[in-house]
């Protein structure tokens, strides 16, 4: 496998791309590997390019999956829930659970700073990795790869929200919990 310019993809990278393909995914190499290079290794090597245009791409297709699986799987819920479940499913700490989960950090092109600071466990980086593989996946294979893949890494979590109720937002279920209880509107005072 070949990588962007005249890099070559590592045997770890080559590692992931099989587990990918384990996952009933194949991508393009040049464009997996763009997947996981993030703007501090692009910046330190020329101004290649980063992952950061896939990872757009990426949260728009996760978007739609999720919404559109949540709408059609629990026509019970109203709008707002569907609204909180789906804010959990595609939120920065889910989506670093599906990275960790998936060792994505390991493989991170990083630049020397993000490196010496633990760029490659920042949930923040390893959750746009997440988004920066879908939007990859996106572009090579279509939406309806990029769908099966989607609910590969999110069905399991969608349930499990799903499972949670007014728990998917704690305001709501304080409110939801005064109201049962006749306890009147909760006030909240801001001390510091």
């Amino acid at each position: 496998l070949s990588g962007t310019g005249s890099r070559e993809v590592s045997a770890g990278m080559s590692r992931l791309h099989t587990q990918l393909k384990e996952l009933g995914v194949e991508v393009d190499a040049q464009l997996f590997e763009l997947s996981f290079t993030h703007r501090s290794y692009a910046y330190e090597n020329g101004g290649i390019e980063s992952n950061e245009r896939l990872e757009f791409l990426g949260d728009a297709v996760l978007q739609i999956v999720v919404t559109e699986h949540i709408f059609r799987s629990y026509p019970e819920l109203p709008e707002g829930h569907l609204a909180r479940l789906r804010a959990r499913v595609v939120s920065s700490v889910a989506l670093a659970d599906v990275a960790r989960t998936l060792e994505l950090g390991d493989h991170l092109l990083l630049g020397k700073g993000e490196e010496a600071t633990g760029g490659r466990d920042k949930s923040s980086i390893v959750a746009d990795t997440v988004e920066a593989v879908i939007g990859a996946v996106y572009l090579d294979r279509g939406l309806a790869v990029a769908t099966e893949l989607v609910h590969r890494l999110f069905d399991p979590l969608i349930a499990e929200s799903a499972g949670l109720g007014a728990g998917l937002d704690w305001k709501t279920s304080l409110q939801e919990l005064c109201a049962a209880l006749s306890a009147g509107v909760p006030e909240y005072v801001v001390e510091e």
